[in-house]
């Protein structure tokens, strides 16, 4: 049942897509789109992907001569849904359909909250980035205003009452979590930036009234965000392949040195 406009927003039973074309889910987009903007654009190579998320074009301001959007069974949004950036292939996130270290760049938009198993599906990033390749990674919150509205939603639910405001099927994943699964498969955390400061309510109006929390959120608690972005690097340690010591090495033989030489200015030397 719709409430006032100051009540917090509802999507029991709505898909991904639908959430988004909310205010917060449109305030959550233009946050995350501008911080995709800012981190693709000096990303140089010549293979990217983005797995998930059709509404939001992360590569727009990329420049490689390749650039992909896949969807697939992990992902709420289907392919015929409107969307700025139409899909180019089906992939499944445990599962890609590209050879070892093919990818130089790779997107993972909240695509990690729908799989049902994000740890193998980080690993498969892993596969597909050449060395020193970057994984850029949006999620949602869960230690946030809005990860405790989903908490006490839930608990609501359990007692007949009350509904989700995050779609269903999403597993929300802490940030300090994925960074341990990032170090792990020898990423390097390159960047991590919360945002996303002001309460998911219901009306766009009530929604640019807590404008202010965004500026306060950054400058007093900037790690309760309701949205973390996340770049990271893939790094391969080098060999150094140490040969054995077989033999003892000689030491070289030094080339003869006259001591004395006979002059004709001086015939006593």
């Amino acid at each position: 049942k719709a409430g006032s406009g100051s009540r917090f927003m509802s999507t029991h039973k709505t898909g991904l897509h639908h959430w988004f074309d909310s205010p917060p889910g449109r305030y959550l987009l233009e946050w995350e789109q501008a911080r995709f903007d800012e981190a693709v654009a000096d990303v140089f190579g010549y293979y990217s992907l983005q797995l998930g998320m059709p509404m939001l074009p992360g590569l727009r301001a990329n420049r490689m001569p390749y650039r992909w959007l896949a969807l697939g069974a992990d992902h709420a949004t289907p392919l015929e849904n409107p969307a700025p950036w139409s899909a180019s292939l089906l992939a499944h996130a445990v599962a890609l359909p590209f050879p070892d270290d093919s990818l130089d760049l790779l997107l993972l938009p909240h695509t990690l909250e729908w799989s049902h198993d994000p740890h193998t599906a980080l690993r498969e990033a892993a596969r597909v980035l050449v060395p020193e390749g970057r994984l850029v990674i949006s999620g949602l919150h869960p230690a946030s205003l809005w990860g405790l509205q989903q908490q006490w939603a839930r608990l609501q639910q359990r007692v007949g009452a009350g509904a989700l405001h995050w779609p269903e099927g999403v597993q929300l994943i802490a940030p300090w979590r994925l960074r341990d699964w990032l170090q792990l498969l020898s990423f390097e955390l390159e960047e991590l930036r919360f945002g996303c400061y002001r309460p998911a309510v219901r009306s766009a109006a009530w929604l640019q009234r807590w404008a202010w929390l965004d500026g306060a959120g950054e400058r007093f608690w900037p790690i309760l965000g309701a949205a973390y972005f996340v770049v990271a690097v893939k790094r391969v340690r080098g060999l150094h392949l140490l040969k054995p010591a077989w033999s003892k090495a000689t030491a070289p033989e030094r080339a003869a040195t006259a001591v004395a030489g006979f002059h004709p200015s001086n015939p006593d030397i």
